[in-house]
């Protein structure tokens, strides 16, 4: 990407960019799974069963899986910062049109435009972030960047439902609405321009593919948002084995906290030891898939398992967009719609697995799918460090085409050149 513009500021963070990029983030996510919360009074306010409005939720996620790959390949002659701003009015819009419109298919579309928007957004967020700071510091900035997103997860449902029952649910729409036009104007005053693609610079999405590593950074997504989906969806039904399905709350609330944590821990080691971050994020996810699997009867168990899992989560994200953005090189934004692409596949796909398991045999085998799942993604991981997950920082990451070079990880990451 041509005359790149940067906010190399030695003695602190772009913290205005930053957070005006994590809470785009947070009203994103917040606006995918809000809905979650506030079923039956959407139900009720549009006249359909609530299996038709549970749809709203999958036709978002939906939109970003199907849309990421080809927006990001559509947009990438555009300046940067335009396109980024328009996925956040896209949200707006949706948001708008869902408190106001008195017609299912009108509010179905409205979602559809904001799922669309989203899987761009979230191709484009990461690159933004490390394009804002010097070498040094873009796994911070992309830990900063990202911290809107397990908040979002931690918060959604709980905060639709409180809003829902305190404002009614057309009025909690009305308020995000109103968040993401206030996150629109600081981001446009926040964000530094960044230019469009240079015609030779645009990759083809066949040859980022073709990349050491990307491929087996694709699987270990796609399997590790399976093992984790799988797992959460039915976390309600879980816990009634050890006694908290009343406390359900307090447990998310938990989980929540730990990914925050789990995000601000990889933030402050990712630069140097990206590999070290991600065996050890993958070896936590099968320690607390252990305990839920053969101590999930007892509480305190239970709680120290989701409080694993939930750091192990804060972490994951994070680490595979850094991986991939130092795979790809010059490519990221390529490299980035491809792993939205394979998380949203894997978000559809966890379910589906675990409803059938849970159809079958209840929760009991739950926990131990999602361990073989993230026992494969270890060992893969492991077998493929040196490309998927390489020590080299962005700015040294190969060309695309070009085999990735190896550096140790404890080399400092301020010893590499600027990207441009």
């Amino acid at each position: 990407m041509t005359h790149t513009s940067t906010h190399e500021d030695t003695h602190g963070l772009p913290w205005d960019g930053l957070l005006a990029l994590a809470v785009a983030g947070f009203v994103t996510v917040l606006t995918e799974t809000v809905p979650a919360g506030l079923l039956p009074q959407i139900s009720d306010g549009l006249k359909v069963s609530q299996a038709t409005t549970g749809q709203l939720v999958t036709v978002y996620a939906a939109g970003s899986m199907l849309a990421a790959i080809p927006l990001t390949t559509l947009t990438r002659r555009w300046p940067r910062r335009p396109v980024l701003l328009a996925t956040v009015l896209s949200v707006v819009a949706a948001n708008a049109v869902t408190a106001a419109s008195p017609w299912y298919a009108l509010t179905f579309t409205g979602r559809l435009i904001a799922g669309l928007g989203a899987g761009l957004q979230w191709a484009m967020i990461a690159g933004y972030a490390m394009r804002m700071v010097p070498e040094a510091s873009k796994g911070r900035a992309l830990a900063i960047s990202m911290a809107g997103v397990p908040l979002a997860l931690a918060a959604g449902v709980p905060v639709g439902t409180a809003l829902g029952t305190g404002i009614g649910w057309r009025s909690t729409f009305a308020v995000m609405a109103a968040l993401g036009l206030i996150v629109t104007l600081w981001a446009r005053a926040a964000l530094p321009p960044i230019a469009a693609e240079a015609a030779h610079e645009r990759v083809p999405v066949r040859r980022v593919l073709a990349l050491p590593g990307i491929p087996a950074l694709m699987l270990i997504a796609f399997a590790f948002e399976v093992a984790h989906m799988n797992m959460y969806t039915y976390i309600a039904s879980f816990l009634s084995s050890s006694g908290l399905q009343d406390r359900v709350d307090v447990v998310l609330l938990v989980f929540g906290i730990a990914a925050i944590t789990g995000l601000w821990l990889t933030g402050a080691l990712i630069d140097r030891h990206l590999r070290a971050v991600v065996l050890t994020t993958f070896a936590a996810f099968i320690s607390a898939m252990v305990l839920l699997a053969t101590l999930g009867s007892s509480p305190m168990a239970t709680v120290a398992a989701i409080a694993v899992w939930g750091m192990a989560l804060g972490a994951a994200p994070t680490m595979l967009q850094a991986a991939s953005a130092r795979a790809a090189g010059s490519a990221m934004e390529i490299a980035q719609s491809l792993l939205v692409t394979m998380l949203n596949a894997g978000m559809a796909a966890g379910p589906l697995l675990g409803g059938a398991l849970y159809a079958t045999h209840s929760t009991g085998p739950l926990p131990w799918a999602s361990l073989g799942l993230f026992a494969a993604v270890l060992g893969l991981a492991a077998l493929t460090g040196r490309t998927a997950f390489p020590a080299t920082t962005i700015g040294d990451a190969p060309e695309p085409g070009s085999a990735p070079q190896n550096q140790p990880d404890d080399v400092p990451a301020a010893a590499s050149r600027t990207s441009g």
